[in-house]
Formats: C-alpha cells, structure tokens, sequence
C-alpha cells in the first residue's frame, strides 16, 4: 500500500526533516522520509477529501482493543495532546499520513504492533466548502 500525499505537504516535511539535527533524528523520521520519498504526490486540487495529510481530523480504531482515537495531524511545533494534536514525526503519523478513510493500516507503535483501521477524515477544504453552503 502506498501512501499518497499533496506536493505541499511533501516540500513541507521534507524540509522539516532534511533541516533536523543529526541527534533528533528517530527511527521514525527516517519511517516517515521513506513514506514520503514512495507516495504517490499529488496536487492540493487533485487528493481525495478522505486522505490523511497535514491538518487532517481523523478518526482510527486499534482493532484489537476497539479503542477509537480522535486526533488532528499537524507539524511538531502545533501538536498538543491536550488539544488532541499530534506531530507529523509521531509513530502515529507516520503510519497513517497518505492514507485514506476505510483502510486498515499495520503499523508498528510504541506498544508494539497494532492494526489501525481509518474510520473518518475531515479535512479543511471540505468543511470550508460546507461552511459556504
């Protein structure tokens, strides 16, 4: 399964990453410039108002557990938990940026290895256009 991504987003977190300090430089970072490097990009106007990207509200279930997690992906500098915003650069965002509502993601988290099934995406362009309705 390939991830797929706007070039916007793209430029961004591969500047992000590329200007990293050596010494911030986790095993997910270079997980997340793998994903980016293979996902198909795609412009702003061309992605499915379904996909996970940058600013994107989602909704995932852990299969196992059944636990539904609700959070917004965004870069580090505007996560925060207690706002349930969570950093491009978390096991989390990396496993699932690119990908699309209905999909079932295997990824490998912190409490080991978890099956994500996406169950909503919410992204700006779409509640804008709801909101000029």
């Amino acid at each position: 399964m390939k991830p797929t991504i706007t070039v916007s987003d793209y430029t961004i977190i591969r500047s992000l990453i590329t200007n990293l300090p050596p010494n911030h430089r986790t095993k997910e970072i270079g997980q997340l410039a793998k994903e980016i490097e293979s996902a198909t990009k795609v412009s702003d106007e061309e992605i499915e108002v379904d996909i996970i990207r940058l600013n994107s509200y989602f909704e995932v279930e852990e299969t196992q557990s059944k636990q539904i997690i609700k959070l917004t992906l965004t870069l580090p500098k505007q996560a925060d938990l207690t706002e349930k915003k969570i950093s491009i650069f978390t096991p989390m965002g990396v496993a699932l940026i690119g990908f699309k509502a209905g999909m079932l993601i295997d990824w490998v988290l912190p409490g080991g290895p978890k099956k994500l099934k996406i169950l909503k995406v919410e992204n700006e362009r779409v509640l804008n256009s709801l909101a000029l309705r």
